[in-house]
């Protein structure tokens, strides 16, 4: 790259002698000086305005293509998202090699898939239903995801319109009613285009054009990861691990192509990430379009829902054992591997993009999040500790080793530029908001007053008696449960409780007082428990309440109240007008208020209510 820092803080000459090159104006060097001092532990390295990039960060990669230590840039450009699409490869700021793809491209890894020496590894590009691999930076292999199977019902279908025993609208009318009955991802693509055609001329010419081909239905890679097979070598034998859009999980042997294992989810996979050993153990974890995130286990074939979550995935990263998780609703959320929330931050912007910030000469791991106020904010569990600006709203984040440099961002901005950044090696990220060691009160003493002889006794007491004493102490602790039940078992019995013990005439009675004296208001909630069913209403009738009271300082109005039919699940509520009519001095008692039926002789519910103190009536 153009510069990088030294120990002593000066600046030397690197091997990226191009960066000046005649596609980066003058114009925006200097809007780069002047905004070099935003990122104080970044270096500009390079910035094309006109790359004309258009890509994600599952499409991008950092790879030793060569085997020689100068790691290349590798880019799945999706061109105009219909025309266009290829692989860049850059080394330096230049476009070394290109190679055009023949569908949409959703993910770029490096693998190494042989012993042979010298080590170079593998490019593998996963486009539409199949993975094209290159070696040396040539096309090497290609591998087809195995075909689903079609219905039978649309294979007859079109089996008989190729014969001429159905015309155009009838094939069009019966393959509607199949995309009703099952779904249009259980239909082929050849019937998705045929339904979509509006004229009936376009469906015969078609049908016309589609005679002699075969009927396939073919799935579509959504994402693709790697994991190491047997050892955790960096340059040690990869499989590729496959999320399909039928909802499968592949793993996938690099040195035969075969499908080593499968799985299934119930959401289509949008982000994989992977740890352990294929060989010995590992764990997946799988995010869906269905919002939820699903983990896989090596000795287990049924996904297991990790996090269900309120927002889609936009990335998901792994930190030795936490999985931190940005979403669209702006929302950075840590979680334990088992689904225990640790934290979670929101965000000053939408999110747009995430990747790992692996500092391995510093033993410094972090998180990287790209947000639409075109700045990149470096988190460290929690905390931030670094942000740097952009040119533009970043599209696409990747973090490795370029050229010769081991910590180099390549962000991919939303106008199609690229912008290289260099970290200082003089760059020290301190985490301040992290509290080191023990807090600073720990150290502060605390005044403890002097042992008493009292105190000196009791513990003495304590110590030699302490079978005894805790022995009586669960004795109290049961007999006052027992208490506490005996209790409640005669407030049943007796019908002294605001809820009905009686199955057929479940109630519940409440009752607040309103006012200060000495007119007050009593608020009667009375409400039907029963679980009403289709065939039987419950409906609880025929139910009056009494009120019982001095009469030497209350009134009550109405004394005896009827209560209408109550239906299950709808609080009722009946006013009662108390009036104190006790002397002059403050007066204070309780009403009593009982829910009876007439062909029982005790109450269905009872309710004690503590009257608040009345002020005495004032003669004016």
């Amino acid at each position: 790259m153009a510069a990088m820092e030294t120990t002593n803080g000066s600046r030397e000459k690197s091997d990226w002698t191009d960066l000046n090159a005649p596609c980066v104006s003058t114009e925006v060097e200097k809007m780069d000086l002047d905004k070099a001092d935003e990122n104080v532990n970044w270096l500009k390295a390079h910035f094309d305005p006109v790359a004309g990039v258009y890509s994600f960060s599952s499409c991008i990669a950092l790879a030793d293509l060569n085997g020689d230590g100068d790691h290349k840039l590798v880019i799945a450009d999706l061109g105009t998202g219909k025309y266009n699409m290829m692989i860049k490869v850059l080394k330096g700021t230049s476009v070394v090699q290109e190679n055009t793809l023949l569908d949409l491209p959703t993910g770029v890894v490096s693998v190494y898939m042989d012993m042979t020496e010298p080590r170079t590894p593998g490019l593998v590009v996963a486009s539409g239903s199949g993975l094209f691999v290159y070696k040396n930076m040539r096309p090497y292999y290609k591998y087809n995801v195995e075909a689903l199977t079609v219905l039978p019902e649309e294979q007859q279908l079109w089996d008989q319109s190729k014969v001429g025993n159905v015309d155009v609208a009838t094939l069009a009318d019966a393959l509607n009613s199949l995309k009703n009955e099952y779904s249009s991802s259980m239909l082929t693509s050849q019937t998705s285009h045929f339904l979509k055609l509006s004229s009936q001329e376009e469906a015969k010419q078609f049908v016309e054009d589609y005679k002699n081909v075969p009927l396939k239905r073919e799935t579509v890679i959504t994402c693709i990861t790697t994991m190491k097979k047997s050892m955790a070598e960096d340059d040690a034998i990869s499989c590729i691990v496959l999320g399909l859009e039928n909802k499968e999980i592949h793993i996938v042997d690099c040195e035969a192509y075969t499908v080593l294992h499968k799985f299934t989810v119930h959401g289509v996979p949008v982000i994989i990430n992977v740890s352990g050993l294929f060989d010995v153990d590992f764990r997946m974890f799988v995010a869906c379009r269905n919002g939820c995130v699903y983990t896989l286990k090596k000795d287990s074939d049924n996904a297991r829902v990790c996090l269900d979550l309120n927002s889609q995935v936009v990335g998901m990263e792994r930190i030795h054992k936490c999985l931190v998780v940005a979403m669209m609703d702006r929302t950075f959320t840590s979680f334990t591997t088992k689904g225990r929330q640790l934290w979670s931050l929101e965000m000053p912007a939408d999110i747009l993009c995430t990747t790992i910030m692996d500092h391995k000469a510093k033993g410094f791991k972090a998180v990287m999040v790209g947000l639409s106020n075109n700045e990149v904010h470096i988190y460290r569990d929690k905390n931030l500790v670094d942000t740097v600006k952009l040119n533009d709203r970043p599209q696409a984040l990747c973090f490795g080793r370029y050229g010769r440099e081991d910590s180099t961002l390549v962000a991919v901005l939303a106008s199609g530029a690229l912008q290289v950044l260099i970290l200082k090696r003089t760059a020290e990220y301190a985490d301040h908001s992290l509290h080191r060691g023990p807090p600073s009160s720990q150290y502060m003493k605390l005044n403890i007053p002097k042992k008493t002889q009292l105190f000196v006794d009791q513990t003495v007491r304590e110590r030699e008696n302490g079978i005894e004493m805790f022995q009586n102490f669960q004795n109290d602790l049961q007999m006052m449960r027992v208490n506490v039940a005996e209790m409640y078992l005669k407030g049943l019995q007796s019908s002294m409780t605001p809820l009905s013990d009686d199955p057929n005439v479940p109630l519940k009675l409440s009752a607040t007082v309103q006012g200060i004296g000495p007119m007050f208001q009593l608020i009667l909630t009375i409400e039907n428990t029963a679980l009403p069913s289709p065939s039987d209403a419950k409906l609880l009738t025929d139910l009056k309440v009494v009120f019982k009271y001095l009469d030497k300082v209350y009134t009550v109005s109405p004394g005896v109240l009827s209560l209408p039919a109550l239906v299950p699940d709808i609080p009722y509520k009946f006013s009662i007008q108390v009036e104190c009519i006790a002397s002059d001095q403050p007066a204070q008692d309780t009403i009593t208020a009982f829910i009876v039926k007439p062909d029982n002789t005790k109450p269905v519910v009872t309710a004690n209510i503590s009257m608040p103190a009345s002020e005495g009536v004032v003669v004016v």
